[in-house]
């Protein structure tokens, strides 16, 4: 398990970084709604060259030996949304997996080895994740559109 959203759970590792870190104007914010789920929701603007809101969570490095999948057990509101999973806590770049939400619970199947480096929203001429070990994962919207967003995450889990 990397995380199990509950009414327990302490946000206090999970960190929110939006567009306001570029002159952006999106606001998001990641809370555990009254079922014990985790709720990121916010809204993205592309006001000011912005448009992005995401959160992000630093464990302590997690090895990976035969995990082939994470799994999301996710509630979108049918936007698309992408998975980043840094390997290593100063690599600049993230690997990026894309998902389409239905607006009903789903189990999203990440394949670790089909995430791919992208940095800044460009695809990079990097090898594709080798799942050998994971330092942080993410969740982005970028949908280049002014949009209101609620994802409710129950559980972010490898296997």
């Amino acid at each position: 398990m990397i995380f199990d959203f509950n009414s327990e759970s302490d946000l206090s590792e999970w960190a929110i970084v939006d567009d306001l870190v570029m002159g952006g104007r999106s606001d998001s914010y990641l809370d555990i709604n009254k079922e014990g789920q985790g709720d990121f929701h916010g809204v993205v603007s592309l006001e000011n060259n912005g448009g992005f809101a995401s959160t992000r969570y630093r464990p302590s490095p997690i090895p990976l030996s035969g995990q082939l999948y994470c799994k999301l057990k996710v509630k979108g509101d049918g936007k698309d949304y992408q998975f980043r999973i840094k390997e290593y806590e100063d690599e600049r770049f993230s690997y990026i997996y894309n998902f389409e939400t239905s607006g009903d619970w789903e189990t999203i199947e990440i394949p670790l080895l089909e995430m791919y480096p992208s940095f800044r929203g460009r695809r990079l001429d990097k090898p594709d994740y080798a799942a050998r070990q994971i330092s942080e994962v993410a969740i982005l919207i970028s949908n280049k559109r002014n949009e209101n967003f609620q994802l409710l995450i129950d559980s972010i889990r490898l296997e």
